[in-house]
């Protein structure tokens, strides 16, 4: 991507610079973030999915992904077509919310590949409304998937009184044009991400800011590593956080709390849950007890 000059001036820093203050919503760390609401545990996306999260394994945020609808609401759902988490088939921009509400967002959902226990239970694709009314107090990172949701998202969290609670996210800037109006915490783009990671990569990081809250990235970018010891001590030295996606893997978990990233961004909330219980004293979530029941029992 070609860099202009207003994008350079945009990250470039004074030597010796302060740190940006933490914003009060992910000033907590290490945090358990269930992706999608823990996509591996209920069906990604949905309202069961995220009272389940919460309920059971004591997230301290849900992430999950928007779309808009054709008839402007913005609607909780990770791709750009309903085919791979619903019974329906299309893209999510070309249906009505009455057409959307009427998929089995549950339909799906495995475990053993075998059977579907989520499907026919009525677990439709929600409304950002539905999840903030749902979840009064619950912080959320919101992934625009597309420019058109920026409008009815943001004007949904202003109704519920929620900007307090929101780290607003989008992986690509033209995804993010309404951005720089929204009042709230931000996560980093891709592309101030790229860029970040170029001045650090010639040990020049020091110049460099990334004017966000909290940086949310992949340990890998294809084969390239991204996230390394020192790489997270340095976005910590200009006051960022660090949330590493999509971690699912016990020592992995571990490997990248033992370099202080600030929060892990998971499908499995049950085995972050156990790892968080060891690493920092966390107490075991109502989930955990009732895993170990079962097991007891042969259930």
């Amino acid at each position: 991507m070609e860099l202009t000059t207003g994008a350079i001036l945009a990250g470039f820093i004074p030597f010796g610079a302060p740190p940006r203050l933490t914003h009060p919503l992910v000033v907590r760390s290490p945090m358990l973030i269930a992706h999608r609401g823990g996509a591996g545990l209920a069906p990604e996306n949905t309202l069961a999915a995220f009272r389940r999260a919460i309920d059971l394994w004591a997230a301290d945020m849900i992430e999950l992904d928007v779309h808009a609808s054709a008839d402007g609401h913005c609607v909780v759902i990770h791709d750009p077509t309903v085919d791979r988490t619903t019974n329906g088939n299309g893209a999510v921009g070309d249906m009505t919310l009455d057409q959307l509400k009427a998929l089995d967002a549950g339909y799906h959902f495995t475990r053993d590949r075998k059977t579907h226990p989520f499907r026919d239970n009525g677990v439709t694709i929600p409304t950002i409304d539905e999840v903030l009314e749902a979840l009064p107090d619950t912080p959320l990172t919101i992934e625009v998937k597309t420019a058109a949701a920026q409008a009815p998202l943001f004007a949904a969290i202003e109704r519920a009184g929620a900007t307090n609670r929101v780290v607003a996210a989008g992986m690509y800037e033209r995804d993010r044009t309404m951005f720089d109006s929204w009042g709230g915490a931000i996560s980093a783009s891709a592309e101030q991400v790229g860029r970040y990671h170029r001045w650090y990569s010639m040990r020049l990081g020091r110049f460099w800011t990334i004017d966000a809250d909290v940086v949310q990235v992949p340990e890998f970018h294809g084969s390239r590593r991204i996230v390394t010891q020192k790489f997270v001590k340095a976005l910590h030295t200009r006051g960022l956080k660090v949330h590493v996606w999509t971690v699912n893997v016990e020592s992995d978990m571990q490997r990248l709390l033992d370099w202080g990233v600030d929060g892990l961004v998971t499908d499995r909330p049950d085995v972050a849950s156990r790892v968080l219980n060891r690493y920092v004293d966390r107490p075991l979530p109502p989930g955990a007890s009732d895993a170990a029941s079962r097991a007891g029992t042969g259930g």
